[in-house]
């Protein structure tokens, strides 16, 4: 059959598209198996030292030895975390600049800051939840307090009195004792620091109440009498504080909450790419030394796949919004 000029030129523009489409696939499919190909970067978006730092440190040694690449970890903190998140969102998708982000910056301080600059649930690819600390119901052992009927008992007789201490506005450590006061119909006094281990020094010295900062800072602790551990936040006990009840055996049914963290990119990245480091993860996790070195940071690992990650970080927003509202707290 003869093709008129333009007929001929419809088919050959027509070919190189779909040739050109061809390529691209094939492209992304040869970059996903060659992935990775050079050094990839872990965020940790609070200062050197901390719990989360520690954490990406264990996670990137093993991912080291899991892809065959050098991971480094670089700290960029500020802005209750959402200074390095923000950086990760905006950054290249292509798998070699990851965020281990937690519940600080993906879902509370989101919850009470319009000046967050990205949104936790479309601008990050979830890879994987790893691990959850619990918070801890923490009191000063000279008060007559030694469960959490004791404290609201107190709390409800001197309305305002006790005072809590937290790690920052809008920290974990401040929305979890807000919703505390919330649930229980009690009013605490909130005093913000500049971290939690300043909180629990004061807590040492009587000049704070009460406090729930993340089992790690506490856990030095747990033998004698200078803190006394009221409960955990979690659903279940700690397996490093078996003896300490949780808020739910204590009675509040509906309180389940912890210091969760994981691996995140940005939005965009190659499926192929996210399975890759979902795997990896999930060998490295496997490790007898990750297992331990998580046990003494008081965390449990809570492994799960980039759908149930990205489900957790809505639902955490929507309660922590509605936490915020409830307590009046916003940030702007």
């Amino acid at each position: 059959m003869k093709l008129s000029r333009r007929q001929s030129i419809t088919l050959g523009l027509a070919s190189i598209l779909c040739l050109g489409g061809v390529g691209v696939a094939v492209t992304g499919s040869a970059q996903a198996d060659a992935y990775p190909s050079r050094t990839i970067k872990i965020v940790v978006p609070f200062a050197a030292g901390g719990g989360s730092d520690v954490i990406a440190r264990i996670v990137a040694q093993e991912l080291t030895d899991k892809l065959g690449q050098s991971i480094i970890v670089e700290n960029r903190p500020g802005a209750g975390g959402t200074f390095g998140a923000g950086q990760v969102a905006h950054s290249e998708p292509d798998g070699y600049t990851l965020l281990l982000g937690s519940s600080s910056e993906l879902a509370q301080y989101p919850a009470i800051s319009a000046s967050v600059s990205y949104n936790p649930e479309t601008d990050f690819a979830p890879v994987a939840l790893l691990a959850t600390v619990p918070l801890v119901l923490t009191a000063n052992p000279e008060l007559p307090i030694k469960s959490l009927s004791d404290l609201l008992d107190y709390a409800k007789r001197e309305p305002g009195k006790l005072n809590y201490g937290s790690a920052g506005p809008g920290s974990a450590t401040h929305l979890g004792m807000a919703m505390l006061n919330a649930m229980t119909s009690t009013q605490m006094t909130h005093v913000p620091y500049r971290g939690s281990a300043p909180v629990v020094t004061d807590l040492l010295a009587g000049h704070l109440q009460v406090a729930m900062p993340p089992l790690s800072t506490v856990l030095p602790y747990a033998e004698g009498e200078k803190l006394r551990l009221v409960a955990v936040s979690t659903a279940r006990r700690s397996p490093s504080l078996p003896s300490v009840p949780t808020l739910k055996e204590s009675g509040l049914a509906d309180y389940e909450i912890g210091l969760w963290t994981g691996l995140l990119a940005p939005a965009g990245t190659p499926p192929a790419v996210i399975e890759r480091l979902n795997g990896a993860l999930t060998e490295a996790m496997a490790a007898p030394d990750v297992r331990e070195a998580m046990v003494k940071q008081g965390a449990e690992i809570t492994l799960s796949p980039p759908d149930v990650f990205a489900a957790a970080i809505k639902r955490e927003l929507a309660l922590w919004r509605n936490v915020a509202g409830q307590a009046g707290i916003r940030i702007d």
